[in-house]
This record gives C-alpha cells, structure tokens and sequence, in this order.
C-alpha cells in the first residue's frame, strides 16, 4: 500500500471522520483488520483562524508547507488536507513541496459527474463560498456550481462552521437554517448540494436532503483510500 500524510486539525473533528473512513474502506477492501499506512500531522485550529481573520493567507500556507514537508520525511508519498478551506492556498503550497496534494475540488467533481448532474448547490466556509478555489475548480468540469449571493446568508453559515461544528456542536436551529437554504437551492434548480466544508456532514445527511448530497468529507477520503490502495 502507499503511504498517505493527513494534514488535519481544521478541525480535529473532521480530521476524525477522515481517518475512520479511511481505514474503514481499507478494512472492507481486504475482509479483515488491515489498516493502511496513515500519518496524521495536526495543525492548530485556533491558529489558523487568528491568521484568516487577518488575512494573513502566506502564514497559513507557510504552517501547511511545514506540515507537508514533516510527512514527507516520515515517509508519505502524497498528502491531502483534510478540509475544503485550506486549499485557498493549495497552489502556493504544492509549489514548495516535493510530494503531491490530493485536491478536493477534483475528486467532487468526478463524484458529481458520475451522478450525472449539471448544477449543484456548494456551501462552505465564507472563503470558499466568496472565493472560487474550489467552485471554479469544479466548474471546469462541465458543472454549474451555485453559492448564496446574501452576504447574511453567507455569514450565518459561516458563522454555524465556526462558533459551532467546530467545537462538535449540532444546533438544531442551526441544521434547520442549513436546511432551508438547501431547499431554496432545489427550487433555483440545484440537482444536488456539495457540503463543502468537512464540519457540514456532521449535521447535514443524506436522509435528511431529497437532492443528492455530496459529502467532502467522505469523498476525499475515498480519493484518499484510492491512492493507497494503487487503483
């Protein structure tokens, strides 16, 4: 198997649902407890978001780029960060690294394409929603990529990321206002909503949606789990 690096902590709790997934779909492809070759670097959640606030985007780039380079010396192969934001900076980041960096943006948009679909909804971080990072990466796949145009919308979601899902926190409240901007998404047209911040599928599942819900999360670990196992 190859060997991945996980550059976590953004948040500790996502970081989490990577490495279960990931040695869960490891464990089924063998039949047995094999677990694959994993290392974890965290970074410091509290730090990063000092540095977002102050738009300080070189210094997060800078803490990734370390993180990177201590999993290559340990022996990873190829890295992933285990969030959507962080790759704001992907580009600046994989320029100083000897390794490659498994994007998000790109493992989704093959998921949503093998769905067939044409317009989905992205919701996320206010970075990723205000910035194309990763929309503009997924809508050079042929698919139309819908965010909310409300700035008080695009903060209230934001806001639930970061005062709430972060810390582990489901606010009923709060999934049903995710909930009703999904739904008026439906109703512009959206086939289907991208989760595109690891902490949403900790309260948005698909049983919860009636449009197909594209989980990051679970799809970069897949990616992730492809790697390793050299398909």
């Amino acid at each position: 198997m190859n060997v991945l690096g996980l550059i976590g902590g953004t948040s500790w709790h996502s970081t989490i649902e990577y490495y279960s997934m990931i040695n869960r779909s490891v464990n089924d492809h063998y039949g047995n407890n094999t677990n694959p070759p994993l290392l974890v670097y965290t970074v410091n959640q509290a730090r990063v978001h000092r540095y977002q606030i102050e738009n300080k985007w070189d210094s997060i780039a800078h803490m990734l780029v370390e993180a990177g380079q201590v999993l290559d010396k340990a022996g990873a192969k190829t890295v992933l960060f285990c969030a959507n934001t962080p790759h704001k900076v992907y580009d600046a980041v994989q320029e100083k690294l000897d390794v490659p960096i498994i994007h998000i943006a790109d493992a989704t948009a093959n998921a949503i394409k093998e769905r067939g679909l044409k317009k989905v909804l992205f919701i996320g971080t206010k970075y990723s929603m205000e910035e194309t990072f990763v929309t503009k990466r997924i809508e050079a796949h042929g698919i139309e990529v819908l965010v909310p145009e409300k700035h008080g919308v695009i903060d209230e979601l934001h806001r639930i990321i970061i005062d709430e899902l972060t810390y582990g926190e489901i606010v009923p409240s709060s999934k049903d206002y995710v909930m009703g901007v999904i739904e008026n998404a439906r109703k512009q047209g959206a086939e289907g909503v991208i989760l595109g911040c690891t902490e949403f599928p900790l309260m948005i599942l698909q049983e919860d949606v009636d449009i197909p819900v594209f989980n990051t999360t679970e799809i970069h670990a897949k990616a992730g789990v492809d790697y390793i196992l050299k398909r």
